[in-house]
């Protein structure tokens, strides 16, 4: 492992400067240049055809589908969309490219001058620009059999096509400045909202862990923010945001001891090591110009129409942080509710359950309480567990209208995890739910006095409050399931 300087050290020398540059691979149905299926975890080189494989005399034609996401992405990132852009060929060798060259754009993306506003856990909001958002095709996936996984050390490698031109959208942003201490904290916030917009958009699953969302992490130190950037580093491929915050700080530490102790940083692109946080040199960075990229022969320009840009733009869904301020002042809750709703990923759910009759105070309750623990004893997204939204909204129903208390409502949950059925069906199969019938109460309060004669006198004595202890006594005789509100009635009409 490198030498590391103390973070607090590192934020008092030197001044960070970010760049990120997040790949997102399109939800079409086909490839971004070719009819194969643009799909996930089928066997490899299924998905393939020649224009996939770059065979000779195979020509690409471009998806309008793909054309469409990236305006629409474009448009969420408040970009200008080009009146007419171009492709070209990013011309380098990589076995999981058989044309030895990429189709990208270059000099003329589909969209740009763009920004994001990433709001913090805090409420501090930290505005984003965005250099580009232009297209390309992805690459195929290759696998380092033995040593370390890496094609050093390999006995062997495999590669699969079936990924090699998948439609993506690579979104730059122009440096990142001013973030000092909390530089990890706004690479990590910018992806997940970038995430959030992908799926609000429709155009991507955005599953980090299938790869559809990954970023490429530039760092770079300087002494203090007038000074001239320092040279950055590029960790790629950084697929979760806990991995994407661990590569800033872990970057920010080696590069502030090597300036330290006098060294000079090589311009390289590194490797992100889940394990253990830390990150490797890979190969020294090559420039623009290395690539030697020249105009696509094969694809004409794109020239989208105003008319359909503004088409596009009107159908674009509520962007995930509006959704949220709405539903934040539509649900009555404060802020830190609010955030532990969005950090645990519920506020869908919550919805949902609202939309089905819940009150959002219930809705909140049952899913950042009793089901959020279950779900992380079993491992589980609440979105996956057998209880839906519905349940939860017949569940609060049944508290609602007094038929079961919160004791007996956890009682029925646990049935519908269980499998039993929706909660009002595991109520009465359980005889949950609360007694209700006077002549039934009464009958367990005069056995319940009965038996506490020493009560009794003191609350005709003026001590109410040993009321309670008859009411225990109620409420354990009937297994939890009397009102307690009349039980007391019942007492005090009793001991007058």
């Amino acid at each position: 492992m490198s030498e590391l300087l103390d973070f607090d050290e590192v934020i008092e020398s030197f001044d960070p400067v970010l760049g990120l540059e997040v790949h997102v691979e399109l939800g079409t149905e086909s490839k971004m240049f070719d009819a194969a299926p643009n799909g996930f975890g089928d066997e490899p080189n299924t998905f393939v055809t020649p224009v996939s494989l770059g065979l000779p005399g195979s020509l690409p034609v471009v998806n309008e589908k793909a054309v469409e996401y990236a305006i629409k992405i474009g448009l969420a990132l408040n970009c200008e969309i080009a009146e007419y852009c171009r492709f070209a060929r990013k011309n380098y060798f990589y076995p999981d490219l058989t044309k030895n060259y990429q189709i990208s754009q270059y000099d003329e993306p589909i969209a740009y001058d763009g920004y994001l506003d990433v709001e913090l856990d805090d409420g501090t909001v930290h505005r984003i620009e965005i250099e580009r958002a232009h297209m390309e095709e992805d690459a195929g996936k290759n696998t380092h059999v033995g040593g370390t996984g890496r094609i050093q050390g390999a006995k062997y490698s495999l590669v699969d096509y079936n990924r090699a031109g998948v439609p993506l959208v690579e979104i730059v942003t122009r440096p990142i400045e001013g973030t000092k201490e909390r530089a990890a904290e706004v690479a990590a916030a910018y992806v997940r909202t970038l995430r959030d917009i992908f799926r609000a958009l429709g155009v991507s699953e955005a599953r980090m862990e299938r790869g559809n969302v990954r970023a490429d992490v530039n760092v770079s130190l300087r002494e203090n923010p007038d000074a001239p950037f320092g040279t950055r580093t590029e960790t790629k491929n950084v697929n979760s945001f806990t991995a994407i915050s661990a590569a800033v700080e872990y970057e920010m530490r080696r590069q502030a001891a090597i300036l330290k102790s006098g060294g000079t940083i090589t311009q390289e692109t590194r490797h992100f090591h889940e394990e253990d946080g830390t990150t490797s040199s890979g190969r020294e960075k090559s420039d623009a110009e290395d690539y030697r990229y020249f105009p696509e022969p094969d694809l004409v320009p794109l020239s989208p129409s105003r008319e359909w840009v503004e088409e596009l733009r009107a159908s674009l869904p509520e962007m995930p942080a509006a959704r949220r301020k709405r539903l934040q002042g539509e649900w009555g809750f404060a802020d830190l509710e609010m955030r532990d709703v969005i950090n645990a990923g519920a506020i869908d759910i919550i919805e949902e359950t609202v939309h089905a009759g819940a009150s959002p105070a219930a809705a909140r309750k049952w899913w950042m309480g009793e089901l959020a623990r279950y779900a992380n004893e079993q491992g589980q997204a609440l979105a996956d567990l057998p209880a839906t939204p519905a349940d939860i909204a017949e569940l609060d129903g049944l508290v609602q209208e007094g038929k079961l208390n919160d004791k007996l409502a956890r009682q029925a949950l646990d049935g519908t995890l269980a499998g039993e059925g929706s909660p009002a069906q595991v109520a009465a199969k359980r005889g949950l739910e609360i007694i209700s019938d006077d002549s039934a109460l009464e009958s367990a309060v005069d056995e319940a006095l009965a038996a506490n004669p020493d009560i009794v006198e003191k609350i005709k004595g003026g001590k109410v409050q040993a009321a309670g202890a008859i009411v225990g006594a109620v409420m354990k005789a009937t297994r939890g399931q009397a009102d307690a509100g009349r039980v007391r009635e019942i007492i005090m009409e009793r001991c007058q």
